[in-house]
């Protein structure tokens, strides 16, 4: 391959170098696409990798996070995109997320619905389909276990109040907090969100054990039953 047949970053400016940058200026000084740029390494004799991290990110409403939604042969539908460069920017986007849900395992003590918000949605707020999690609190309201009780299809999730209040009497729980998400978006809850959190909280009283908020968590928000008042 020419010299001129492949735009590689190595050929540009010095301050169009993504590499360059980030060792000079360090890693906040670079935009999304020219860090996406580095992971891509060059683009085509048409475009150069960061012209083409533009317009992937573009594809993907310049969000980050709908960009980690793409699969490998969605990413390999862009041109200049091979297997090997989708494995690499799937890769990076995989750590990312873990780093961010390293970070919130670091929030153990529960003080409100959005810390719940924090630990909870790099987990369940980005699936397609529902899960239906509980956290397990001793009583300073540190949690002691996150449990997946059930997982479900697009619209819904069954779970198993003796499986759910078992679990909290083995590890010691003096309360608990239901959580789930609503892979389509809607924060509100339904009636049947409604009906399952006021059987659990029933069944978890006549054990001494209280239910003391549900979450509803989406991609970008969350609803508390506690917060609306309908717990």
């Amino acid at each position: 391959m020419s010299e001129n047949s492949l735009k590689s970053i190595k050929t540009w400016a010095e301050d169009d170098r993504p590499r360059e940058k980030l060792l000079s200026k360090g890693r906040l000084a670079l935009s999304d696409s020219e860090l996406l740029a580095i992971l891509i390494g060059s683009g085509s004799k048409n475009e150069s990798a960061v012209e083409l991290s533009k317009r992937i990110l573009a594809q993907s409403e310049n969000n980050l996070n709908q960009l980690g939604k793409l699969s490998i042969g969605q990413l390999c539908q862009f041109k200049g995109i091979g297997s090997a460069k989708a494995v690499v920017i799937t890769a990076a986007l995989e750590l990312g997320r873990r780093r961010r849900l390293e970070e919130t395992l670091e929030l153990s003590k529960i003080s409100s619905s959005s810390s719940v918000f924090e630990i909870m949605q790099p987990i369940i707020g980005e699936l397609p389909h529902e899960e239906f999690w509980i956290l397990y609190l001793n009583n300073s309201n540190k949690i002691l276990e996150k449990f997946q009780i059930s997982k479900g299809g697009i619209t819904g999730t069954l779970v198993d109040v003796r499986i759910s209040l078992k679990k909290a009497l083995e590890i010691g729980a003096v309360s608990l907090i239901l959580t789930h998400n609503h892979p389509s978006g809607n924060l509100r809850p339904s009636e049947a969100d409604k009906q399952l959190t006021q059987k659990l909280k029933t069944a978890a009283e006549s054990l001494d054990i209280k239910i003391l908020d549900h979450i509803i968590v989406t991609e970008k928000s969350y609803f508390s039953f506690a917060d609306d008042g309908i717990l």
